[in-house]
């Protein structure tokens, strides 16, 4: 069994309220807690709309859950970055990410809404944009109108690209597998040719030195 398969098979085991509930904590720490670092809050959404094709859940319950629990995560890490931004800025998680958070900062200050708006389809933003307009004091009224709209849309399309990729998950998953291990092979293969090459290299001085 792959790792992906060991993370995602206990949850497509899931029914009922517990489904909803994992799917729905999920995408709502990705901005309050910022797991989306660990784990994105799209793949709980697929997974959520995958289960919903299995008939565990009900799809227009899910998509309302996942496009309330997207913008009530917005608005928890909106308030994080608006009391503690300074501070939470200068943790050791975002040391590696000073760049894109620069770029990111730039871009709410030139678009300010827009920006909110436009960072729900992108992982990274997604995660740090409600703290970092916190943090820059965007009012929460134009941020609140802004991220519903970016939450409603992905909210709903990532559950019925779940729901719709249903039946060929597996299948998804399979040739993803197969993919990794001929990339593996490949680079295996690349590696044993250039050491025999370097050794029949060293050798052939010692072969033209002999009378």
């Amino acid at each position: 069994m792959s790792l992906i398969s060991a993370i995602v098979n206990p949850i497509l085991t899931l029914n009922g309220l517990p489904a909803y509930a994992l799917v729905a904590g999920l995408v709502f720490g990705e901005a309050a807690l910022f797991v989306g670092f660990v784990l994105p809050g799209e793949t709980a959404v697929i997974l959520g709309g995958v289960l919903a094709y299995r008939h565990s859940v009900s799809l227009p319950l899910m998509a309302a859950v996942v496009v309330l629990a997207a913008i009530a995560g917005d608005s928890a890490g909106y308030e994080v970055g608006r009391h503690y931004g300074t501070r939470v800025l200068a943790a050791r998680i975002f040391a590696r990410h000073t760049k894109a958070l620069n770029t990111a900062q730039t871009s709410l200050r030139r678009n300010g809404g827009r920006a909110v708006f436009l960072s729900r389809f992108t992982a990274f933003l997604r995660a740090v944009m409600p703290g970092l307009a916190g943090t820059a004091g965007l009012p929460y009224r134009r941020f609140l109108a802004f991220n519903a709209a970016g939450g409603l849309i992905w909210g709903i399309a990532y559950t019925l690209l779940g729901y719709l990729a249903g039946a060929s998950y597996q299948k998804i998953e399979s040739y993803a597998s197969y993919a990794g291990y001929t990339f593996l092979a490949i680079v295996a293969a690349v590696v044993v040719t250039r050491v025999v090459t370097r050794r029949h290299k060293a050798k052939e001085p010692a072969v033209a030195e002999r009378p």
